[in-house]
């Protein structure tokens, strides 16, 4: 007997449980295709009323760049944080490097940005991933970034 399993989809409620940002600075609503301790994609919806495009380039709207590669890296704590399970429990996911950065087509207001991240490395609490950013299958953005577990800071 066969039991068919719909795939692992985290919603942006599952992925506050996750990872300790909020609005304005989570940048991954939803998770689709994850594979624990491997990959994952990321999706975030490009609104026109997000406070950084009042300042970057208001007569053209573009996500800054840096915000593209902060969507990535919280797509893939999101999954290291998912992967642990119970071993997560009060550890945050720090970014630590980001290399080989390419920024190829802009990314607009009302894009859907889909960002798949794939675990490239893990030596202890250190992980190394590369991710990308695709519009409508167009890749926008790549990069390899690092990030630690570590113990969360006490309040």
């Amino acid at each position: 007997m066969t039991t068919d399993t719909a795939p692992l989809v985290l919603d942006v409620e599952a992925i506050k449980r996750l990872i300790p940002h909020r609005w304005p600075f989570l940048l991954v609503e939803r998770m689709t295709d994850i594979v624990p301790f491997e990959s994952a994609v990321g999706h975030k919806a490009v609104s026109f009323n997000e406070p950084h495009f009042m300042g970057h380039f208001p007569q053209q709207s573009i996500m800054p760049g840096v915000l593209i590669v902060e969507a990535m890296a919280q797509t893939a704590g999101a999954l290291v944080m998912h992967s642990q399970g119970s071993e997560a429990l009060g550890h945050r996911v720090f970014f630590m490097a980001i290399d080989k950065a390419r920024f190829r087509k802009p990314v607009t207001p009302g894009c859907m940005l889909v960002m798949p991240v794939k675990a490239m490395q893990r030596r202890g609490p250190v992980w190394k991933f590369s991710g990308e950013a695709h519009v409508d299958g167009v890749k926008c953005a790549e990069a390899e970034f690092s990030a630690m577990i570590s113990k969360a800071p006490s309040a």
